[in-house]
């Protein structure tokens, strides 16, 4: 019995020290930025958000360009075909409408590229600036003395002493003086 209890007491004598040197950390230094303010107030980030919206906008004229002649011959083919009263469509109308479907697939498979171009633009715009982000947040903690950074929407409360939001604005601001608002080419997967 005497042996157990040594032999306990020993185990737990070994086992302290390392518990407490896993203890051994440093405080915790906080800092917060406030991301959604870095990303809409960064100079690049506004010149791109000015070529996306202008991108956007162009597209809505594009759909509303297409949409106006789709819809009078639609209508069009609509009256053609009530006119009719259930007879069977001649060769001409049958034709208006094959030539209206086309255009009307044509002018779909149209604004769904500029769609798409338009998310790959806005994901490529994100993407530069997160690639700068990284490194300019390891050089704001380093130069604050945080070893902590959470996004400002994480957090509950906080004092204003320890926001660094403007620290990464100006940081941003000098590592990406400008973003590129186009996607690169999507690589066309070859055949084998």
């Amino acid at each position: 019995m005497k042996t157990l209890l040594v032999s306990a007491a020993l185990g737990a004598a070994l086992i302290a020290p390392s518990a407490a040197s896993a203890q051994a950390m440093p405080s915790a230094v906080v800092a917060v930025v406030d991301l959604e303010k870095v990303t809409a107030s960064c100079n690049a980030c506004k010149t791109a958000n000015a070529a996306l919206q202008s991108q956007v906008n162009a597209l809505k004229s594009r759909q509303q360009a297409l949409a106006g002649p789709l819809n009078t011959e639609g209508q069009s083919l609509d009256a053609a075909a009530k006119a009719l009263n259930g007879k069977a469509p001649d060769a001409a109308l049958q034709a208006r409408a094959k030539a209206y479907q086309t255009k009307l697939q044509q002018a779909q498979e149209e604004i769904g590229r500029q769609e798409e171009q338009i998310r790959r633009n806005t994901a490529y715009i994100q993407k530069q600036i997160l690639d700068k982000l990284g490194p300019i947040y390891q050089q704001v903690m380093t130069r604050r003395g945080a070893n902590i950074m959470l996004e400002t929407g994480a957090t509950l409360a906080t004092s204003s002493k320890i926001d660094v939001t403007n620290d990464v604005l100006a940081a941003l601001n000098t590592a990406l003086p400008t973003l590129a608002t186009t996607a690169p080419a999507q690589s066309t997967p070859q055949g084998r």
